[in-house]
């Protein structure tokens, strides 16, 4: 889809006002001088950046910093799998020691005597102390919560991302809200002018020019906090990128239009459906409630198999008398091997820590029921409002093409004597507000289509 959103044009096509008098000439001059010298001040020393919806996507999956911070949940979770299995292979103790004694010491007969004696060794030994079910059961655990660690990454991935399509879609609406303020104070300008030069010649009421030059200064106020929520939206959609706020984000292309992603036109069983079998979070839950259940059976199984614990020692070894010193040195091997059980805490008849495991399996499972109804009420949330919007978008084109004729007909009353000034200010103020009620109707039309996007697990759409 082109990243150039386009859309039916806003400004009417209107005859330029006769000139002003001398003294409305120099009041409107002023006011324009002054307005254009603000907002040269104001952007004299930033930079701006034209930026499109494609590019808005690519760069809220590359820089973000939630994405990266579920990244290293993920690394953390693999390095606890790995360290998980080298629990299954023996670890190496080389040890050099000294041990002297003096006095009284006992023999193997039980006889006690009286003896010096000390001995010197070097030696390298292979160790291997294997809980064998804990290790089982544990690298079953550490696997699926790698798993679990890996589609928690991908939905922050699709979260980040609908929350930068989101930021720029509100930065589209307020670069054309501004335009739509900019018209009005247009539209305003050229009305007071009418009526100051209407004064001068007698036939208006010169309340009415104080009242149309007031309204006319409304809408420049309208204008300019329509230029600041611009700014505002183009920084927290720069926060939202990794990009520097003090770069303006300036979105490419004209007003925004309709946008259709292909859901429409799918029915809603089939959508909870979608999501229900491609949500990230779900399956995320789904290798929690798995590692849950592993756990479980870890504390119910894992004390039956025996703890497994083998030694391999080789080195040298010498001494004797306090007067032989360190002679007699030669090689010096050992071998051990040995099975033992647990009972008790952290073993065999442990109650309490089977209750714990199987509280959280049911917890885990309970909370994926609950995360079940939630998405599918984002998904009937999403897919009702997409068709609501779109009726709405239909009524405000409607609105917004009677408030222009509204203005054009007050306009032509004006001119014949026949209409009033309030007649005129009010078809012009609704004429504002319905233009900007047309662009935050299509705004949010398209921003739910990526939030319906969002809530079926779509990971890709059309734009990428």
């Amino acid at each position: 889809m082109n990243a150039k959103l386009q859309t039916p044009n806003f400004k009417r096509q209107m005859q330029p006002p006769p000139f002003p008098s001398r003294a409305n000439a120099s009041r409107l001059m002023f006011g324009v001088w002054s307005l254009a010298f603000g907002v040269f001040c104001f952007a004299g020393d930033r930079q701006t950046q034209p930026i499109n919806l494609p590019a808005v996507m690519r760069l809220a999956g590359a820089e973000n910093l939630d994405i990266k911070i579920a990244q290293q949940r993920l690394a953390e979770a693999e390095a606890a799998h790995e360290q998980a299995l080298w629990q299954f292979f023996p670890y190496l103790a080389p040890s050099v020691g000294f041990r002297r004694h003096e006095g009284n010491a006992q023999t193997v007969e039980g006889r006690i005597i009286d003896i010096n004696k000390q001995s010197f060794f070097v030696s390298g030994s292979a160790l291997a102390q294997l809980d064998l079910g804990d290790a089982i059961y544990r690298a079953m655990v550490s696997t699926r919560l790698v798993a679990a660690a890996q589609h928690g990454a991908e939905a922050q991935r699709q979260e980040s991302v609908y929350q930068a399509v989101s930021a720029f879609f509100e930065l589209v609406r307020a670069k054309a809200a501004r335009g739509v303020a900019a018209e009005s104070v247009r539209i305003a300008d050229s009305y007071a002018g009418e009526l100051g030069r209407a004064v001068e010649s007698g036939i208006a009421f010169r309340g009415d020019a104080f009242r149309a030059s007031a309204q006319a200064e409304r809408n420049r106020l309208v204008l300019r906090q329509s230029q600041e929520q611009q700014r505002i939206a183009a920084a927290r959609l720069a926060q939202t990128l990794r990009i520097s706020p003090v770069i303006e984000l300036v979105p490419e292309g004209a007003d925004p239009a309709p946008m259709q992603l292909g859901q429409a036109a799918a029915t809603l069983d089939a959508l909870v459906a979608q999501a229900l079998a491609q949500r990230p979070e779900l399956r995320q839950s789904a290798a929690q409630v798995a590692a849950a259940g592993k756990a479980r059976d870890g504390a119910k199984y894992g004390p039956l198999v025996p703890t497994v614990r083998g030694e391999y020692t080789y080195g040298g070894l010498g001494g004797g008398t306090y007067e032989d010193g360190v002679g007699r040195f030669a090689d010096s091997t050992d071998y051990s091997i040995g099975l033992w059980w647990r009972v008790g805490p952290g073993g065999l008849f442990d109650r309490g820590r089977i209750h714990a495991a199987e509280a959280r399996l049911e917890t885990g499972a309970l909370e994926q029921e609950k995360l079940r109804d939630e998405i599918t009420r984002q998904v009937v949330e999403a897919h009702t409002r997409m068709h609501s919007l779109a009726d709405q978008i239909e009524s405000a084109r409607k609105a917004l093409d009677a408030a222009e004729q509204s203005l054009k007909l007050a306009r032509q009353r004006q001119q014949f004597g026949v209409g009033e000034v309030l007649e005129n200010i009010q078809a012009e103020q609704d004429l504002t507000r319905a233009r900007l009620d047309y662009l935050s109707t299509i705004t949010e039309h398209n921003r739910v289509q990526f939030l319906l996007q969002r809530a079926i697990g779509a990971g890709r759409t059309d734009h990428q």
